[in-house]
């Protein structure tokens, strides 16, 4: 039997050489390098540390030795600061706290005012206003009005006690309401801005 089809065109590549599967792959010159974005420093790279005489390590020190300080660079540390906003106040805790800040402010008014009385009945007061007021307001029999009497401690401290009592009412009736009113005037203007420092 004859082939009827001819000469058939033969290829350079697979008529002058192996097939694909029967080369040997082809050997590098030489390392790959891949481009780089910064020039490589003096003497060399090894591993991505510079190489020096002690290594990586003496490499990095070498290079921070050769560095200059920087003219005008900051030396002291920084403050920092931070800036806060109360955006709202809780009416039960300024209740709470508002009550037991009235109450100390009671008590010290009340032992203000032993003290106070105590100091000025030592001092001769009472007796030297008394008997003034007592020769001005009386009349032939002597029976003016008495005001040594008429302030003695027991009557200073019920009637300080009274006005403390009021004291603690009245404040924490107003603390708690105007934290209503600030919750509601924060909620239009956004409150009040505080800058917060660190201690040096």
């Amino acid at each position: 039997m004859t082939d009827s089809r001819g000469p058939q065109p033969q290829y350079e590549g697979y008529a002058t050489g192996p097939l694909p599967g029967e080369r040997e792959p082809a050997q590098a010159s030489g390392p790959y390098h891949p481009p780089q974005a910064y020039p490589t420093p003096a003497g060399g790279t090894q591993g991505g540390r510079p190489q020096g005489t002690q290594g990586g390590a003496q490499g990095v020190g070498d290079a921070q030795a050769s560095r200059r300080p920087r003219t005008g660079a900051r030396t002291t540390p920084r403050t920092r600061k931070a800036r806060l906003r109360v955006a709202k106040a809780d009416p039960w805790s300024v209740m709470k706290v508002s009550f037991l800040l009235s109450i100390a402010l009671g008590i010290c008014t009340v032992v203000a005012s032993a003290v106070l009385w105590m100091v000025m009945d030592a001092m001769g007061v009472f007796s030297t206003v008394g008997g003034t007021i007592s020769e001005a307001t009386g009349s032939n029999e002597g029976n003016g009005f008495d005001l040594q009497s008429f302030l003695s401690l027991p009557r200073v401290l019920i009637f300080t006690s009274v006005i403390a009592v009021i004291d603690v009412v009245l404040a924490t009736a107003l603390a708690t309401l105007g934290s209503f009113i600030y919750n509601l005037s924060a909620g239009f203007v956004g409150g009040v801005e505080l800058t917060l420092a660190e201690d040096e």
